[in-house]
């Protein structure tokens, strides 16, 4: 019977939520910048795109990539989408806004506007939801909580990286977790 056989496959198969694929830090050390050359989103789209390949595969399977400096129009203005990607595994557009600074909340309002305009304009028969993606060099959690609270988007706030930490602070960022886990008497030893 296939559409028993049809039922039992689609009742055990894993279903993938967009936090399942949103990774956060993301590493982009192969573009090749320092911290100290990323003046401007321009600077950092651009070399991402120019490392496409690798760019997709830090963002993880999945990522089409479906448009850069998407123009959009609001009203009588005009808009930029960083990048708009297309997820197939989760059947949605992935909304990618780079910032070159640390999180404010005002990106969630930015982020936010975008995704409305995707959901009426760019979803299709089928679709989910868009996803927002925010990638900024940091965040303080606490104000993603709040910016992030009550919006019944899909906006996830990243933190990238333009080089990995030097050994040290690996080995003192293990440390403080092993402590963690460990508790107290360890972080004598």
């Amino acid at each position: 019977d296939k559409d028993k056989l049809m039922r039992i496959v689609d009742g055990k198969a894993e279903v993938l939520r967009p936090a399942d694929v949103i990774r956060d830090p993301y590493v982009f050390e192969f573009i090749g910048l320092r911290s100290q050359d990323v003046v401007e989103e321009s600077d950092l789209e651009r070399a991402l795109l120019d490392h496409l390949q690798t760019f997709l595969l830090e963002l993880g399977r999945g990522f089409c990539l479906e448009a850069r400096q998407m123009r959009i129009q609001i009203g009588s203005e005009y808009y930029f989408i960083d990048l708009v990607f297309y997820h197939r595994i989760l059947k949605c557009h992935v909304i990618i806004d780079l910032k070159v600074g640390e999180f404010d909340h005002g990106y969630a309002g930015q982020i936010n506007t975008y995704l409305n305009f995707v959901r009426k304009h760019l979803m299709a028969d089928g679709d989910n939801p868009p996803v927002g993606l925010l990638l900024c060099t940091g965040k303080d959690d606490a104000l993603v909580e709040y910016a992030l609270g009550g919006l019944d988007q899909q906006v996830f706030v990243s933190k990238y990286q333009l080089q990995l930490p030097d050994a040290e602070e690996i080995r003192a960022f293990v440390r403080a977790d092993y402590v963690k886990l460990a508790g107290p008497k360890e972080e004598q030893k």
